[in-house]
């Protein structure tokens, strides 16, 4: 297998997961979201070619749990301890150790996230160091690599509106090959969901 696609997620246990759509939604409503938004992301990576591998790493719950949720069939893994920048650097590891060639990782908060867009990702790692897909948030909901570069996952700010502009100025200064996917929307807070359809 080269290519595998990593999906960030968490056990919808209500109160500790989409706790930023809690005012909006309540802890219930907002945990159905999250359940709703990693099952349509997973719907949507098994369309893809059978070249890429696809791994749930999660949060919170069990490996049990997450199989009861999920099935027995999808390669389940617990996401490490640390920052969203170490998780993502631990997985990325993993991943290549395991022989993979182009590592992809996304979270579920981007509905406008296609197959086509994850394809195309694929594609412009056989010739690119990194791709990023530019959130409207001034984050990024999807990361590429071709090796692990541990300098791109240190020291950001995760969460913030200038997550993918340090991201950037660190690529940059690796001079690392960089392709983008378009802008789009993470649905995040309050004010997002209004551009759920």
């Amino acid at each position: 297998m080269s290519n595998c696609l990593i999906i960030f997620t968490r056990y919808p246990e209500p109160g500790k997961t989409k706790t930023r759509l809690i005012p909006a939604l309540g802890a219930e409503q907002a945990a159905k979201l999250q359940q709703t938004f990693t099952e349509s992301t997973i719907q949507n990576a098994q369309t893809l070619s059978n070249s890429v591998q696809i791994e749930v790493h999660f949060a919170g719950g069990t490996t049990r749990k997450m199989q009861d949720w999920l099935g027995q069939n999808l390669i389940l893994k617990p996401q490490s301890q640390g920052d969203l920048g170490q998780r993502m650097a631990a997985s990325f590891q993993q991943a290549f150790e395991s022989g993979n060639q182009r590592v992809v990782i996304i979270g579920i908060d981007c509905p406008e996230l296609t197959p086509l867009l994850l394809e195309k990702a694929f594609t412009l790692l056989q010739n690119q160091d990194l791709v990023l897909g530019k959130a409207l948030d001034g984050g990024y909901y999807l990361i590429g690599l071709q090796r692990l570069i541990p300098e791109l996952f240190q020291n950001i700010p995760w969460g913030t509106h200038t997550v993918l502009q340090q991201t950037v100025e660190i690529a940059e200064s690796l001079k690392l090959d960089l392709a983008y996917l378009p802008l789009l929307r993470d649905i995040d807070t309050p004010e997002d969901l209004a551009y759920l359809n």
